[in-house]
């Protein structure tokens, strides 16, 4: 009788002198810590349409239809006592809103404010000692980062997908703000798997902290295809406080129609391809009122470097009306700093309340 040899072939991978051997991150904790702190929202939404009808040539009023039907999202708890972010595009037409909480509690929720030029919203429910996530700083995020992104899409639990950061400042040109007010996009892309009924959801860091709040994704069908879009922590941290103590958002502008630096631009005024150029400046605006010109070239923000229209958006979007900010540019070949004060949009540094 004829043994059977077995062979076991142990491979041996050997990395080079200095490299780390990779270590898979564990999100076990971190999902255990926040899976409580994101919800299931649904706005209930009645559309009032006008009807008429023609009659002999003539056209006749018949009133208006109701139309009721529902939308759906996610949002997060941001403090024990209720309050939670969210997407403006789920929550901004609902009659009525509704929470549903990680543990099957339902729960009534109140419109404490909305920012179309963010598409985030606040909402409130009656309710204390709920779980919370702890907003984390956005601008330490980096390109490769692991993440997990957790929304609560169907009203069963709360559901998580891992991915990593791909991508920053991101602007997709998808927030749509009839108010005439410029958006600010200066999205976080990451490949972790995000659908419809995730928007308003989190996305946080392997510390659990907060780092976005899931809103888009790039499909051409509707559905995750690899690539989704989150809006950065800190503007959603700066936009949440504004809401709750004011109703509305404290922005302060510059006061400067800018566009990119591209090579074509680079080449006809031979400088770098950096920065943002100053095609306009607006009359009695903080820029003009700093000594900033049309031609000049924005290379810094606070000592941000600013290559990219999202990137200064985004950073200017953090601070309030009569913040000082410095501002460093080109001109003629030559660099210069200057501060300036913003303004709001009513030029001049008050507080604006929903009646201004």
């Amino acid at each position: 009788m004829k043994r059977k040899i077995v062979t076991i072939l142990l491979i041996v991978f050997l990395l080079p002198v200095g490299m780390k051997a990779q270590t898979v991150v564990d999100f076990t904790e971190v999902a255990a810590k926040t899976i409580d702190a994101v919800v299931h929202i649904k706005c209930d939404i009645t559309k009032l349409t006008p009807m008429y009808q023609s009659f002999f040539g003539m056209i006749i009023d018949q009133g208006v239809r109701r139309e009721t039907y529902q939308a759906f999202g996610s949002g997060v708890i941001i403090t024990s006592d209720g309050y939670i972010v969210t997407n403006n595009h789920v929550v901004q037409d609902a009659a009525r809103i509704t929470v549903t909480l990680n543990d099957k509690r339902v729960l009534p929720a109140t419109l404490v404010g909305n920012d179309p030029a963010t598409d985030l919203a606040v909402i409130k429910v009656d309710a204390t000692r709920l779980v919370s996530i702890p907003f984390g700083n956005s601008e330490l995020v980096k390109i490769g980062e692991p993440v997990l992104a957790i929304g609560n899409p169907f009203n069963l639990t709360s559901t998580v997908t891992a991915g990593i950061i791909s991508a920053k400042a991101r602007n997709m040109d998808i927030i749509k703000n009839t108010s005439g007010e410029s958006t600010i996009e200066s999205f976080l892309q990451t490949d972790a798997a995000v659908n419809s009924g995730n928007s308003g959801g989190a996305l946080v860091n392997t510390k659990g902290q907060l780092i976005g709040i899931n809103t888009a994704i790039a499909s051409g069908n509707g559905y995750y295809t690899g690539y989704s879009f989150a809006i950065p922590a800190n503007i959603a941290k700066k936009v949440s406080a504004d809401l709750k103590k004011y109703g509305v958002v404290q922005r302060g502008y510059l006061g400067v129609n800018v566009s990119e630096v591209d090579e074509a631009l680079a080449k006809k005024m031979n400088i770098d391809i950096k920065g943002i150029y100053i095609g306009r400046v607006i009359p009695n605006c903080a820029a003009e009122r700093a000594g900033l010109q049309a031609g000049d070239i924005i290379l810094k923000v606070n000592d941000v470097e600013i290559n990219s229209y999202a990137e200064m958006m985004e950073e200017v979007g953090y601070f309030y009306p009569g913040d000082k900010v410095t501002v460093s540019y080109l001109r003629d070949g030559k660099m210069l700093t200057k501060e300036l004060i913003l303004l709001n949009s009513q030029g001049n540094t008050d507080i604006v309340t929903k009646n201004k």
